[in-house]
């Protein structure tokens, strides 16, 4: 009983903290300490036998095992998007999308624009960054409230793009190393369950937005905004090259290599980004020296809440609940789905719960015969929910950091967006596997 106080305990203070607004590389320890003390963890190595269960150890192993892992790809992601940022590359592509659009669209246009980056293979984090001086004066012109920025850029780039069969992004990729699959692994229920998140959480973020501008909200200026930077941008073909290139060197390699196919396809776009647009740079050395520095914010913040669950997945009501939702009756794709979601949402990162959940259910699943397409995409789609609470680095950078917004004000249409519409998703493609398509 006191190990699962601990747990659900450590995950709200995780929670609590971070919307506070304290830096998950202090969170993530604090709240793994909280979990270790209720169950009676060891602190040190030094006080167990070599191999046994300790704070200091399982947190670290989770960090650096992260980090081994996967520091490359993050590297590569974030060097690529600041490559296609420098370059007025991104800028290119977002502007041709919102132009063509319009102002009729403009809600539209910041999420298209933001889905067709993150397909592509730019990080997250810089998508969010290039977009968002276009999605501040799209809302300025319509006099939509600037709140529902985040919700907009949030829901373009981290729900039907993320996972999505396909998709560069990490999250469609660490499945492959457990399950023996590819990235367009269940690619017919992915496309199905991608449209329908597209259309209905678009409607639902219009919605949202509408009923807020028939009670009066409008846009408010502040003196801190950016101002968008006039500048020589290439033309949008020779920003979205890089982006196929990534895609197609993915789909060349993903065979032989597996998840290391995606540190080849990184480096193409890096490549093709300097060769097109070299002479648009405004200074190529610095963007690599940001792109790394960014890298290693990333996947330290992700790291952080890896070692939380490197803590948790160690005490015993870790395995309990784990149990519980491995033993749900019903298709073993619904227990899979909870599990991993629930995984993901204690460690506020979709990669993080993958990487902690992966290990131990894939081998279970297997065991049972399941689909290994069929669990690869539903593990992906799931950790896409849960993994946007308050938490999750992404949520909080994007809100706080890149639009200067509150939680408060922000979060409930981020929720909406980015939790409850992958939920659908998700029991919509356990529906559809179910039903044997894509199998």
């Amino acid at each position: 009983m006191l190990s699962m106080i601990g747990l659900i305990g450590g995950l709200a203070l995780l929670i609590y903290l971070t919307m506070r607004g304290m830096n998950l590389l202090i969170v993530g320890p604090i709240s793994a300490l909280f979990v270790a003390v209720f169950s009676g963890m060891p602190l040190f190595p030094q006080l167990v036998e070599e191999g046994a269960a300790n704070f200091v150890g399982n947190y670290m192993s989770g960090f650096s095992g992260f980090v081994t892992a996967w520091y490359m790809m993050f590297l590569l992601g974030a060097i690529f998007g600041k490559v296609m940022e420098d370059s007025g590359a991104a800028d290119s592509v977002s502007e041709f999308i919102v132009d063509k659009l319009g102002m009729k669209f403009a809600v539209l246009a910041i999420v298209a624009a933001c889905a067709v980056l993150t397909y592509g293979g730019v990080s997250l984090f810089v998508v969010a960054f290039s977009v968002y001086p276009m999605a501040l004066s799209l809302f300025r012109q319509a006099n939509l409230p600037r709140r529902f920025i985040p919700a907009a850029l949030a829901f373009g780039s981290v729900t039907f793009t993320m996972t999505s069969a396909g998709s560069p992004e990490i999250q469609n990729w660490i499945p492959i190393q457990f399950l023996d699959t590819s990235p367009v692994a269940g690619w017919e229920v992915s496309a199905i369950v991608a449209v329908f998140m597209m259309i209905f959480g678009y409607w639902w973020l219009k919605r949202m937005i509408t009923k807020a501008v028939a009670k009066g909200e409008k846009f408010e200026a502040r003196k801190t905004d950016p101002m968008m930077e006039k500048r020589d941008l290439p033309h949008p073909l020779m920003g979205l090259i890089p982006l196929v290139v990534v895609l197609v060197i993915s789909f060349i390699f993903h065979d032989s290599l597996k998840q290391s196919a995606l540190i080849i396809a990184l480096l193409g776009g890096v490549v093709s980004a300097y060769l097109l647009n070299r002479k648009y740079f405004k200074n190529f050395w610095e963007a690599l020296s940001e792109g790394t520095m960014g890298a290693l914010i990333a996947i330290g913040n992700t790291a952080a809440v890896v070692g939380f669950g490197g803590v948790a997945k160690a005490v015993p009501a870790f395995q309990t609940a784990v149990d519980a939702m491995t033993n749900i009756p019903g298709s073993p794709l619904i227990g899979a789905a909870i599990a991993v979601s629930v995984i993901a949402g204690m460690t506020g990162s979709a990669s993080g719960g993958q990487a902690i959940a992966l290990p131990l259910l894939a081998p279970h699943y297997m065991d049972m015969g399941v689909n290994p397409e069929a669990l690869h995409r539903v593990a992906a789609i799931s950790s896409g929910a849960l993994d946007s609470l308050p938490h999750n680095g992404y949520v909080v950078t994007t809100v706080r950091a890149i639009c200067g917004e509150s939680h408060q004000d922000a979060y409930n249409p981020v929720a909406a967006v980015t939790v409850i519409v992958p939920l659908i998703g998700v029991a919509i493609a356990i529906v559809l596997f179910s039903l044997g398509l894509g199998i």
